[in-house]
Order: structure tokens, then sequence, then C-alpha cells
């Protein structure tokens, strides 16, 4: 498994969403001119995942000021993320890593979910990163604890020094 480090160029990929207006491929390197903040989530309607991707939907315009795009992505279905956006009114796209290469080639895959309640393995860990304009990570956080959530001072800190 790959880890992705402050100060190399981010990893392109293209990963599938679906909107109700139907399928899109959406690539990183689309973005270039644009800062952007990756999170990573283990799975859509659970607490803390649902409690994050809410919070900074309703903030999405501190981010936007910032000149960045936001991008979440997990290993559920397009189908799953089009309904979890649709029911928390989450206005930035998700993405789908079904089949799990993205989230390895950044370091974030779990190989054993820990708590492992429902003997879950291969989902996201909780992760942030913040890619500049020219696509060069400015800021990772891989989180262990899926109870935990990145640093979001930090991560308006580093936007705000690329601004």
């Amino acid at each position: 498994m790959s880890t992705v480090t402050v100060g190399q160029p981010a990893p392109d990929f293209a990963l599938k969403t679906k909107t109700p207006e139907g399928a899109a491929t959406i690539k990183l390197g689309d973005y270039r001119g644009k800062n952007v903040l990756l999170l990573f989530f283990p799975m859509a309607f659970t607490g803390v995942c649902t409690n994050e991707l809410c919070s900074v939907s309703g903030g999405l315009e501190l981010y936007s000021s910032l000149n960045a795009q936001v991008l979440g992505i997990s290993v559920d279905s397009p189908f799953t993320l089009e309904v979890f956006a649709q029911k928390n009114n989450i206005n930035f796209p998700l993405l789908s890593d079904f089949n799990k290469e993205v989230s390895k080639v950044y370091g974030v895959l779990y190989e054993h979910f820990v708590p492992d309640v429902w003997d879950l393995h291969g989902v996201s860990k909780r992760s942030a990163f913040v890619i500049d304009s020219a696509g060069i990570v400015r800021y990772a956080e891989v989180l262990e604890n899926a109870g935990e959530l990145p640093n979001f001072s930090k991560i308006e800190e580093t936007l705000k020094s690329l601004a």
C-alpha cells in the first residue's frame, strides 16, 4: 500500500459519482488551477461520517471562498452515495472508490477495520488531503480511529496559506 505525503504530487484518479442527472466520472486532474480538499470516509449512513460530511457541506462557502473544491470518497457504491447525499443535503461530489484502488494508492485503506464489530474489511480510513492548484499535496492526515475527525482548523489554515 502506498502512502501520500506532503510535498509530493497527488496521485490522479478518475472515480464515478451518481447524481439525479445520471452517472459521471470525476477526475482529480479536472480541478487543476483550484485547490482540492479530499475527504476519505469509511461508510455512508454512519454517525460520524454523516456528521462530518453534513458539517463540511453546511460550511461549503468557506471552502469556495478559499478557491477549494471539496470531494468526498468512500468505497460505497455510487448508488448508495447518491441516496446518502440526497438524504443529507450534501452539496459536493461524493465519489465511489468501490474497487478500492484510490484508497490503496493514497494509503488509507483499512485491512482490518477496528472496532470490527461487523467484521468489515477494506473500508477507507477517515482522512483529509489538501491539494494545491498545481496538484501538490499540502496537507495530509490519516486517522486510524474512525471515530475521530480531521483537524479542520489546520485544513482551513492550510487552504488560507494557499490563497
